[in-house]
């Protein structure tokens, strides 16, 4: 019997045409102020998604190459482009170039290796993501960053994600949209709960929980995903929410840490390290773990934490 995985469930906001911004959700995880050091260069993130609009011009010079895993196109392995809008989007999120139009993603000179594993209706079958798991593996990625899910927890799968750590490879996913705003109930959704992934939750704008972010004791830590503007199918813009949104951000925001810590202590960290020093840059909202794991991602934090020792002044910073 064929095990189908889908999109995490997303909210369209709205469709646009002309964009010139850094979107806020790059902003209030404080990826520019990492910039001068570093922007992503030399990281490869593996996007398994719906594909990718490769003609975006905020993408150009970004895309390093891809694979088709679904049926769209027949099945051609070497076509890669994006007939749903929700692959391009989460790309442009990570990766979007700094040009001086549209949008710039939180590491915007990151390389992107598309697998598309779903198809034109944001389905696809568990083998493909399996099977691309397993090839970004061999590609040698350093990231693997996944907004998708379902409710089966599936043997092959999870020995996939755990063969991609055991390469050195962080693999991010999203917690999942089922939340009911209540973290005494467990929504769970896979690849997102289980335990070697980077689960993420979703934020607003304003730093609040989501309501429908999912909530459980796998959570790690959460990022914006309420009204994320970011590119989108025939060279436009589009506004969306969910936790895939908030997903590519720290998919970013890894590919930035990574360079800096590499750097840092002039060596190649480990998966458990550069989970470290991820959560070392995440400040708690005041919800429960089961809502915002560590809390939010906050790139600059340990700048901050050198000058000044209690969270709540913590809290005072990042909310100016």
């Amino acid at each position: 019997m064929e095990r189908y995985v889908h999109l995490i469930p997303y909210k369209f906001e709205e469709q646009l045409e002309i964009v010139n911004e850094i979107p806020k959700g790059v902003e209030i995880i404080q990826a520019p102020d990492i910039w001068p050091e570093t922007k992503g260069q030399g990281i490869t993130i593996a996007v398994l998604d719906t594909g990718c609009e490769t003609s975006h011009p905020d993408l150009a010079g970004r895309i390093i190459g891809g694979r088709n895993f679904t049926k769209d196109d027949q099945g051609n392995p070497d076509i890669f482009e994006d007939y749903n809008g929700h692959g391009t989007h989460v790309a442009g999120t990570i990766a979007a170039g700094l040009n001086d139009t549209g949008v710039a993603g939180v590491a915007p000179e990151a390389n992107l290796l598309i697998l598309k594993v779903l198809g034109k209706n944001g389905s696809g079958q568990y083998d493909w993501i399996i099977n691309a798991i397993r090839y970004a593996t061999s590609q040698k990625v350093d990231i693997i960053s996944m907004s998708l899910g379902g409710p089966q927890d599936v043997k092959e799968l999870h020995e996939a994600i755990k063969e991609a750590i055991a390469a050195n490879i962080l693999v991010v996913c999203a917690a999942g949209n089922e939340g009911d705003g209540e973290d005494a109930t467990d929504e769970l959704a896979y690849p997102g709960a289980y335990n070697e992934v980077i689960s993420v939750g979703a934020i607003d704008l304003d730093r609040n929980s989501s309501q429908f972010t999912n909530s459980h004791n796998e959570i790690d830590l959460v990022a914006p995903g309420e009204k994320i503007t970011s590119t989108y199918l025939n060279g436009s813009y589009a506004t969306l929410s969910g936790t895939s949104m908030a997903t590519p951000h720290v998919s970013g925001a890894l590919a930035l840490l990574k360079v800096l810590s590499n750097t840092a202590f002039d060596r190649e960290l480990t998966v458990p390290e550069l989970y470290a020093q991820l959560i070392k840059r995440t400040v708690p909202l005041g919800n429960s773990p089961k809502v915002e794991g560590n809390g939010l991602v906050y790139l600059t934090l340990m700048e901050h934490v050198e000058k000044v020792f209690d969270q709540q002044t913590v809290r005072m910073l990042i909310n100016q």
